[in-house]
């Protein structure tokens, strides 16, 4: 049996840290149909675009941040509420740490406060969720 505990305002949650590939970057565009060059075409990246590494999508850092949140739920507890926002370019080779704390506890909701930093400690997706966290059993 799972025993369920309510976490404190500032509690910390662990960190993961992430460095997308060009492999997985192809990969997870063509799962969401985004041709954007940006993404798998070097050349056209820094010619056109100026950039000087492949980018690594901001829906991806979105959902490394939402793989944070579910990795430290309870099995029981509900996503009620997530959101991100790109703050700042990442690359391929970055890498990127994802990291969050409790910000409210109000009865069984949670909030958390999300974000994803890259080597310089600079945000490059900031990001909120809302839980409920099961009542014990």
């Amino acid at each position: 049996m799972l025993e369920t505990h309510f976490p404190e305002v500032g509690q910390r949650l662990p960190e993961r840290h992430y460095s997308a590939g060009t492999v997985q970057l192809f990969l997870y565009n063509a799962a969401i149909w985004n041709p954007h060059r940006i993404h798998y075409d070097l050349p056209y990246t820094q010619q056109q675009e100026g950039h000087p590494g492949l980018l690594v999508d901001g829906p991806l850092q979105g959902d490394w941040l939402t793989q944070l949140v579910y990795d430290w739920m309870d099995e029981a507890d509900e996503l009620l509420a997530f959101s991100y926002s790109n703050r700042r370019a990442a690359y391929v080779g970055d890498e990127l740490v994802a990291g969050g704390e409790v910000s409210a506890v109000e009865g069984d909701r949670i909030t958390l406060k999300l974000q994803l930093l890259n080597a310089h400690g600079q945000a490059t997706t900031l990001g909120q969720a809302t839980l409920r966290r099961a009542a014990p059993r």
